[in-house]
């Protein structure tokens, strides 16, 4: 029986001199074409802009909502499929001899820090705030919304979004990336990933098409979550006195507080990304899993204590059993305005959204998690990158939320926490436990934490979209590019809240999402495909990696 060896080789063309030397420029000039004409589309023309997003964004909710809720459920299957597999769990993210450059601790920070620590601080209280008033339980007379009988479904569903779903979208990436790149010696780029599929045809436009997608798809759903950031860090600045002419009338960012917010937020990501994964993004992620760790133990203590024990294990309990229907259910409305509508409307505006945000976000992390998980088991990687930090998400809403839950349900916040906006109930909360003086201290460090979470985020999407421009080398000579993107993350950032707010972002990632969902299951196919034709070459006696190959 014959068996062919491994593609070890996909030389992608870069340029040899001139500015974009080293980059593959068909790669980067279209990426950089296809931002730069999103910014300036939605600045000079900002209602037709508005008008067309939201037109797309309405044709995916209606046409794509169950594709994006299968297949981030066939992701959660396939993950824990591999670290179930004999045959690949065992296998080395690299050289059998090779071991893990970080420890676990840098590992966990970089990892949660990079992943979703930004939307902790805005969506660990107000998202089971949400759901505890309105959830899919609510709308079909299970549950009261608001009541006592609603905390833990409200839990239930914060779980689904931010638990093993979505970190099983960045494993999945991650793995994937690593693998390829680290086993068979392959550019870490995106296009690597799918070499069993199509093999040599990557070094050509079909692998340039891939990572234009995944660089388009990482700008949107970074921005995402800095648009998250950026409403919250204005809101923090007003808390500690920096001055109202932040906010607006409406009490959310002024354009004044977006730009200022921006320039201090993309100067020092700038900053950190020119020193490096090992430097500067690493000391970051230590500081920010330091001081997080500092504010979820002040939670613990002095929050709802039982309250938020009680919605850890039990919200966690009924979490798990509730999986398997969340993952697969889709809602579909009637057009009569009725339960199915609500449904519909509810699972399109939270779970669908939240599915097409770690999809876009999945280039990042993965490319991000495979560069910092050299030499690790792909058992190891994809427990430690899909349980670990989804139960660092439960401790964080458990407590975080449900001390602003039993805050509010006991009569102590008398609506102070609910009425104030998403980024802003976090003070809220904290100043409302802790009183003026100690509440102003404490905003100071929610705000330093916020700003370490949003550099990390942003510093390292920049690092990852010049690797994959550079057909996945990280050298220095990407310096100049670095500082190109920096400024057009901030600019798409800028250009589209200002356009549309919040809503406009959260639109073009629901588009830009699409397109790399797919490329992401190819993944899975390649991946499986890579680790069944290693077992029957390890079964010959045969290589299945480089350095193997290349002894042979």
């Amino acid at each position: 029986m014959s068996i062919e060896p491994p593609v070890t080789e996909l030389p992608i063309k870069t340029a040899e001199k001139g500015f974009y030397s080293g980059f593959s420029v068909d790669v980067t000039v279209t990426s950089k074409l296809a931002v730069g004409g999103l910014v300036i589309w939605a600045v000079a023309f900002p209602e037709q802009a508005g008008t067309v997003l939201a037109g797309f964004n309405k044709f995916i909710l209606a046409n794509f909502a169950s594709w994006y809720i299968y297949v981030m459920a066939s992701f959660v299957l396939v993950c824990l499929g591999l670290a179930l597999w004999p045959a690949a769990g065992r296998l080395r993210l690299g050289h059998d001899g090779d071991r893990p450059e970080f420890s676990n601790f840098s590992w966990f920070s970089m990892m949660f820090g990079a992943g979703i620590g930004v939307g902790m601080l805005t969506w660990a209280v107000a998202e089971p705030v949400y759901h505890f008033k309105n959830n899919p339980d609510v709308i079909q007379g299970l549950a009261t919304g608001s009541s006592a009988d609603n905390v833990m479904n409200a839990y239930k569903w914060s779980y689904l979004h931010w638990g093993f779903s979505a970190w099983a979208s960045y494993a999945i990436a991650g793995l994937a990336l690593a693998f390829f790149s680290y086993r068979r010696g392959l550019p870490l780029t995106i296009r690597s990933s799918l070499t069993p599929l199509f093999g040599s045809r990557l070094s050509g436009p079909l692998g340039h098409v891939v990572d234009i997608v995944a660089v388009i798809a990482t700008i949107l759903g970074v921005a995402q979550t800095l648009g998250f950031g950026v409403e919250q860090f204005v809101a923090g600045m007003s808390r500690i006195g920096i001055g109202g002419w932040l906010l607006n009338e409406a009490g959310t960012a002024s354009t004044t507080g977006i730009i200022f917010a921006l320039l201090i937020i993309m100067g020092a990501s700038t900053l950190s990304a020119l020193s490096g994964v090992g430097k500067g993004i690493k000391w970051l992620s230590n500081l920010n899993m330091g001081l997080s760790i500092f504010l979820l133990g002040f939670l613990m203590l002095f929050g709802s204590t039982w309250f938020g024990i009680t919605a850890l294990f039990q919200g966690t309990y009924e979490y798990v059993l509730a999986l398997p229907g969340m993952l697969f259910d889709v809602f579909r409305g009637d057009g009569t305005g009725g339960v199915a509508d609500k449904l519909e409307g509810w699972q399109g505006g939270w779970t669908v959204f939240y599915w097409a945000w770690w999809v876009a976000f999945a280039p990042f992390v993965g490319l991000f998690l495979a560069r910092i998980s050299r030499g690790r088991t792909i058992r190891e990687f994809v427990l430690g990158a899909m349980i670990v930090p989804a139960i660092m998400c439960f401790v964080w809403f458990s407590f975080a939320g449900g001390t602003a839950i039993q805050m509010e349900m006991s009569g102590v916040a008398n609506g102070a926490i609910f009425s104030a906006t998403d980024g802003d109930k976090i003070f809220a909360m904290t100043g409302l436990i802790l009183g003026d003086v100690l509440g102003w201290g404490m905003a100071v460090i929610i705000v330093i934490l916020l700003m370490t979470y949003l550099v990390t985020s942003a510093d390292s999407a920049v690092l990852i979209v010049n690797t994959i421009n550079a057909a996945g080398d990280e050298g220095p000579k990407a310096r100049p590019h670095i500082i190109f993107w920096g400024s057009a993350l901030g600019l798409v950032v800028a250009a589209l809240l200002l356009v549309g707010g919040l809503k406009a972002i959260q639109t073009a990632m629901v588009i830009g999402a699409l397109p790399f969902s797919l490329v992401m299951v190819l993944m899975c196919v390649a991946l499986i495909k890579a680790i069944y034709r290693d077992s029957k070459r390890a079964a010959h006696g045969l290589p299945t990696t480089m350095a193997e190959n290349t002894d042979a």
